[in-house]
């Protein structure tokens, strides 16, 4: 991996990186936002964590968390585990230490024996520091024992480099060791000082903590994790004022979807908007999450109920953020939520050039296929740089793409690009959701999918599938309505493609159903879906002489981006010749010339039908005849036979898929 994958993943997300920079800098105080990236499976969130790790980890005290990682991580592991690694000493700053945590961990961690309240504070403080003699003892430092029961959400993610891995496993093994005596001369009292905690007696408040954790009711639980982050949180901008002290820390917290990462982020912004409240100054810690499903304190999932609209990385900034984040008395005031996008064309090109030179002149295709999502293009690319690949040029090439995501990954013979691609996308999905999804790609709008085909899918908590797929970010926020990302569609309408009968029922529902709606341009889609090619050009041929050219481009363009369950053992040039044969010069018809149109440009839609665009000079050539054979309001054709002729690839994608 090492600097090729950071470049790799890091392809439009440089605004993340400048970000962090800027916020690493600022002074003590300075409100930070608690930055999310969120996309799909596959957007390239956990290996930004990796690149970030990368570009700071070495000169600034740093934290990782992955709570995905399968390891129980209760709110006070998760902070004892960052407390540890932040821990890490350089050359450069003061060691960092966490006094008020390690004093609040510690007094609630083993259930206390107080015969009396008498002797309760020589009890208290002779147990505790019985127990953190024996945690030294055995770990040489009271917070490397959390180690044992959460050590697993450690491990770093793709994309880092070797040498920041390695300095992330020694920081949580050899970090700073144990605290000095002196941990029992003013830690307690900030307990008592505490407004969340009832006892002003410092050690009547440890006991207190004790009882809450071993014996208290889920509010007093709650309210201990609140305490907690507060002493964490005070801990932090204690040791930022000290000389030679780091001026901020940086925290990375992936996967933050799960329930223990949205307990997490709860607590740490309720804490920050707490000390807010109170007129403390804001903690120095620069934290950057990451979620693939939309966290359950943001409110429903499209976005109604939130004070933020998603932004986008490239130019996240602190100004940026402060120009557009809620009132100080809101939750919401410390979010920054960036939607990761997918790559342009000319990151798409970039990042295989990085990866496998000799197939960059296929960066359109790939760019074509997969809407570049950084995830689907890593494994295109790895599967055209497999050693049995077809030369390029050769006919035989182009063949062997159309049949792309059937063929094997590298390293995984046994699944398919397919298989791997829609498991991944699809991880938390049931069989019954998968299948309904199967189904409801054929349609552009996936609302209009689950309402014609089947209405709702049983879900985890009885939800329709369509809120489970635009929770994980999986709809396109770049087309409007409710469309699957498109790789994603490509790829279920693949797997919808190997069953001719529910292909053909799907397009044909959906065709009636806009038919009765009175949506032609939509219902002709579905009838060219489902090969009735002889009903599509007979329309689309009356329409060439009712209507303006402009009007009829609009709504041809439309029809022939429909999907298509063509044979993939044919090049596309051979197919042509069978849905629409070449007629003698002197009985060319318009339709004639319409039919060849549609069909080229069925085709040509498809990135799989055509993937070497072979189809642009025959589709430019028959808008060339048909401008001849309107005789008026030819600009518009000769136009889009330009367009063809000389094609120019869009950046992003732009067809109607």
């Amino acid at each position: 991996m090492g600097e090729t994958a950071a470049a790799l993943w890091m392809r439009g997300r440089g605004g993340v990186l400048a970000l962090a920079d800027e916020c690493l800098a600022q002074a003590p105080g300075t409100e930070r936002p608690v930055t999310m990236l969120v996309g799909p499976r596959g957007s390239g969130a956990s290996e930004t964590h990796g690149v970030i790790m990368g570009r700071f980890g070495v000169e600034h005290p740093f934290a990782y968390l992955n709570f995905a990682s399968g390891q129980a991580l209760l709110p006070r592991y998760a902070l004892a585990l960052i407390a540890r690694q932040l821990e890490r000493r350089l050359p450069q700053y003061r060691l960092m230490r966490f006094p008020r945590l390690t004093m609040g961990l510690l007094a609630s961690d083993n259930e206390l024996r107080i015969s009396s309240r008498s002797d309760g504070r020589r009890a208290v403080r002779q147990q505790l520091d019985r127990f953190r003699q024996e945690a030294e003892a055995r770990h040489g430092n009271y917070l490397a024992a959390f180690l044992e029961v959460a050590g697993g959400a450690l491990g770093a993610p793709g994309g880092t480099p070797a040498v920041i891995a390695a300095i992330l496993g020694d920081a949580a093994r050899r970090g700073g060791r144990g605290l000095p005596g002196r941990l029992f001369s003013g830690a307690p009292q900030w307990f008592g000082d505490h407004p969340l905690v009832p006892s002003r007696d410092p050690w009547d408040a440890l006991l207190e903590l004790n009882m809450w954790r071993h014996n208290g009711t889920a509010q007093e639980k709650r309210t201990l994790d609140r305490v907690l982050f507060a002493a964490f949180l005070d801990d932090l901008r204690h040791g930022a004022q000290r000389w030679f002290a780091a001026p901020s820390c940086l925290v990375l917290l992936d996967n933050c979807h799960t329930g223990q990462g949205g307990v997490f982020l709860d607590l740490l912004i309720g804490a920050r908007r707490d000390a807010a409240l109170s007129g403390i100054p804001c903690d120095p810690m620069t934290v950057v999450g990451s979620s693939n499903r939309w966290p359950d304190n943001w409110g429903p999932s499209n976005g109604d109920q939130w004070s933020w609209r998603l932004r986008a990385p490239d130019r996240a900034s602190l100004a940026d953020w402060r120009r557009h984040r809620p009132t100080h008395d809101s939750d919401d005031a410390w979010w920054y939520p960036l939607r990761l996008r997918d790559l342009t064309l000319d990151e798409v090109r970039t990042t295989i050039e990085l990866v496998s030179p000799r197939r960059s002149d296929l960066a359109p295709f790939v760019h074509r296929l997969t809407n570049g999502l950084p995830a689907a293009v890593q494994q295109v690319t790895e599967i055209l740089d497999r050693a049995d690949v077809p030369r390029r040029g050769d006919g035989e090439f182009d063949l062997w793409l159309r049949s792309l995501p059937d063929r094997r990954l590298r390293g995984v013979p046994e699944r398919t690009l397919a298989d791997a691609a829609l498991g991944h996308l699809l991880e938390d999905f049931s069989p019954g959701q998968r299948a309904a999804l199967v189904k409801y790609s054929a349609a552009r709008d996936l609302a209009v999918g689950s309402r014609v085909l089947g209405a709702a899918a049983p879900g985890g908590a009885h939800e329709p599938v369509f809120n489970e797929v635009r929770s994980r970010w999986l709809l396109d926020p770049e087309r409007p309505g409710s469309c699957m990302h498109p790789w994603l569609r490509r790829l279920l309408l693949w797997r919808l493609a190997a069953d001719p009968d529910a292909w053909n029922a799907a397009h044909d529902l959906l065709g009636d159903h806009f038919e009765q709606e009175g949506r032609e341009k939509e219902a002709l889609y579905h009838r060219l879906a489902a090969h009735r090619i002889d009903e599509v050009v007979g329309r689309l041929a009356v329409r060439f002489h009712e209507r303006s050219a402009a009007d009829w481009l609009e709504t041809f363009n439309a029809v022939t981006s429909a999907p298509n369950r063509l044979p993939a053992d044919r090049p596309p040039l051979a197919l042509l010749g069978e849905l629409a044969p070449e007629a003698p010069a002197h009985s060319i018809t318009d339709t004639l010339v319409i039919r060849g149109l549609v069909c080229a440009r069925w085709l040509w839609s498809d990135p799989l039908g055509d993937p070497g665009m072979r189809l642009n000079h025959v589709i430019a050539g028959k808008y060339d005849r048909l401008s001849e054979l309107r005789g008026s309001d030819i600009v518009a054709l000769y136009d889009e036979a330009e367009r063809y002729r000389h094609w120019r690839h869009p950046l992003t994608t732009t067809d109607g898929w």
